[in-house]
């Protein structure tokens, strides 16, 4: 229940970084970024010691993995810079720190817009609901204003196990 319940509390902070990025709001990405870490560092590991070794040992590298872009999105000054490290902490986090932890938590949904950074150039994102607002342009978005706010689809659903 406590490993669940930190799960649960950094993917809030994922939530939190999303939401800061539709509102066009690099400090609260920021705040957001550095919460989620936090809670990313206080994980309770110590209750996947009934799974086997190699469940611990790949959880701690994804989870490494996850911090390390999310501490690269803090350096960043550029929102689209910001943008792609974000990108990154959801290629992190879906499928391997879902699948490696046996993930027990509210459903959620894996997003994807097909040109998030260009025509060619898609990114995914996790929400916790099934509606379609995309992080990637946001809300005020310089050239497109909100007209791309709902582009993108719901491309899987990320359930309790």
């Amino acid at each position: 229940a406590e490993f669940n319940a930190s799960v649960d509390s950094m993917i809030l902070s994922y939530l939190d970084i999303k939401d800061a990025f539709i509102n066009q709001d690099t400090a609260g990405a920021k705040a957001a970024t550095r919460m989620m870490i936090r809670r990313a560092d206080s994980l309770h590991l110590d209750e996947l010691k009934n799974d086997n070794e190699a469940v611990r040992a790949s959880a701690e590298a994804t989870i490494g993995d996850i911090k390390a872009n999310a501490e690269s999105l803090l350096t960043q000054t550029d929102i689209t810079e910001m943008r792609q490290d974000f990108r990154m902490v959801t290629e992190m986090m879906y499928p391997a720190f879902f699948q490696t932890i046996n993930y027990e938590g509210p459903k959620l949904y894996l997003m994807h817009c097909p040109m998030a950074f260009g025509t060619d150039k898609g990114a995914d994102w996790i929400s916790a609901k099934p509606e379609v607002v995309n992080p990637f342009f946001g809300k005020n978005n310089p050239k497109h204003k909100d007209e791309m706010l709902h582009c993108g689809e719901v491309k899987d659903t990320i359930k309790a196990h």
